[in-house]
């Protein structure tokens, strides 16, 4: 171990060292939500230099340093080293807005080394700038990656971040005074991110098949599964999506800022690629397999949940029509995928159905500003504290009038494909007591934010489910 020094700076490096993220990417989405149009000029910026390019992102946004994921580990061993007098300096390629407002947030730093206008801080531009300042070996450095390693080589001793072996085995010269280790990223983590619990949703598509009793169809059968696989990667690709240009309001709520963008589990350059990854495999199984027409659904279905996770998630109202609409949107493509006429009464009855689930997160939402004793707006989205009980008047007359909907169906000549269509009546007070009892919960906090993922994990939901389905095999 090398001796303790106070004479001799303990320099920082930021993205992916002190912080479990890249402060770049996350302002470029910070730039796609608030500027849409400033996110064109982007690639005019790179032409310039990546020094330009990062300070003119930085003219156009505020990143919440506040919410950053700092490393635990790190910040306590610089805090140690703080108490034993030693200088600290956060050197990074980071612009010098965020550098100087993260050492403002820490309280830990003497001084900041950081991008400019005109100097990109990183690699050998870094190492040249310490040099300069505290000659040859007269500093220590902690940083996480390649580019770091003309300072480490530079520096008196060094200490690495990092989850990767290969940066070790670069490091053929005196090994790291201390190797702060990353977990590898399991599994369950990238699980995490594809949202696989949400799938359930995608399970609308086979609507279709089994409310026109074709489910034994193999073609068709064939069809919605493929339907299915494909847009369940296309919903995943717009799961990543939201979570990056909503990483500051996931990382203030009380559970969403566990997801591994906001918890910095997961870089979020791999979760770009993991992005096209995703729109591609889903894109060649549609062209290949499933009509032309499908294919638009899916594409129109990726249109909306990107338009709304930047912009119609923010607008009142119209983010809960968008959101039962694309429940909606679920049963059309399915339609569309195994070539089954949707009638007009699914269609009402669904978006009656999925206002209701929508209004409910809202409800949900609200109900934990209401315990926080927050006046304040839920972030991103437009509703207040005062709005509490017209969302939940709203959500439950929804659920009512698609009850309604769903009585003059049985009542009218449209059920033709059923013998004893008299028998769906049952399914009216199944309905009644489902809604109803979602609500009674959720005013009880019971529910936590996805009022379908608590349906999946709910026994009488299963049995009102199974309830239903034997329902409609008695009618048949």
């Amino acid at each position: 171990m090398t001796t303790l020094n106070q004479d001799i700076p303990l320099c920082v490096d930021l993205d992916d060292t002190l912080v479990a993220t890249d402060t770049l990417w996350e302002s470029i989405f910070v730039l796609l939500r608030t500027c849409p149009l400033c996110f064109l000029l982007l690639p005019f910026w790179i032409l310039k230099g990546k020094a330009y390019f990062k300070h003119q992102i930085a003219q156009h946004v505020i990143l919440n340093v506040a919410v950053l994921p700092y490393r635990a580990e790190l910040l306590e061993f610089l805090k140690q080293q703080k108490e034993q007098g030693r200088t600290l300096i956060l050197a990074t390629a980071a612009h010098e807005t965020i550098a100087h407002a993260v050492a403002q947030h820490i309280g830990l730093f003497d001084d900041v080394l950081a991008n400019n206008e005109k100097v990109n801080l990183k690699g050998v531009n870094k190492r040249n700038e310490l040099e300069k300042r505290f000659g040859y070996q007269g500093f220590d450095y902690i940083g996480d990656s390649k580019s770091d390693i003309p300072i480490f080589q530079a520096a008196r001793t060094f200490y690495v971040v990092t989850a990767y072996k290969s940066l070790l085995k670069k490091l053929n010269y005196p090994a790291p005074e201390q190797i702060f280790p990353i977990p590898a990223i399991s599994t369950f983590t990238w699980l995490k991110v594809l949202r696989a619990h949400q799938w359930v949703k995608n399970f609308l598509i086979f609507v279709p098949l089994l409310v026109s009793h074709q489910f034994f169809d193999i073609d068709k059968l064939i069809a919605s599964v493929l339907a299915f696989i494909a847009f369940s990667l296309v919903a995943s690709a717009g799961y990543i999506f939201n979570d990056l240009v909503d990483l500051e309001a996931d990382r203030q709520h009380r559970t969403k800022c566990n997801r591994p963008f906001a918890a910095g589990k997961i870089p979020i350059q791999r979760s770009i690629l993991f992005f096209f990854a995703l729109l591609i495999l889903s894109s060649l199984i549609s062209l290949i397999w499933l009509p032309t027409g499908f294919f638009g659904m899916l594409m129109l279905y990726l249109l909306l949940t990107l338009t709304y996770s930047f912009y119609l998630k923010r607008k009142m109202i119209l983010d809960v029509i968008i959101l039962a609409g694309l429940f909606t949107h679920r049963i059309l493509a399915g339609g569309i995928a195994a070539s089954i006429y949707i009638s007009d009464w699914l269609l009402l009855f669904s978006v009656f159905f999925f206002t209701s689930l929508a209004f409910l997160k809202r409800y949900i939402e609200l109900l934990y500003l209401k315990d926080k004793n927050d006046e304040k707006a839920i972030k991103n989205r437009d509703y207040y504290i005062l709005d509490i009980d017209f969302v939940a008047n709203f959500g439950a007359t929804s659920a009512y009038l698609s009850v309604l909907v769903f009585a003059m169906y049985i009542y009218s000549d449209a059920p033709t494909r059923y013998e004893s269509p008299f028998i769906l009546w049952l399914l009216c007070p199944a309905l009644i007591y489902w809604t109803t009892r979602v609500w009674f919960l959720a005013n009880r906090r019971s529910l936590q934010d996805d009022p379908v993922v608590f349906a999946l994990k709910d026994r009488v939901s299963w049995f009102i489910a199974v309830f239903a389905l034997v329902v409609m095999v008695l009618a048949k």
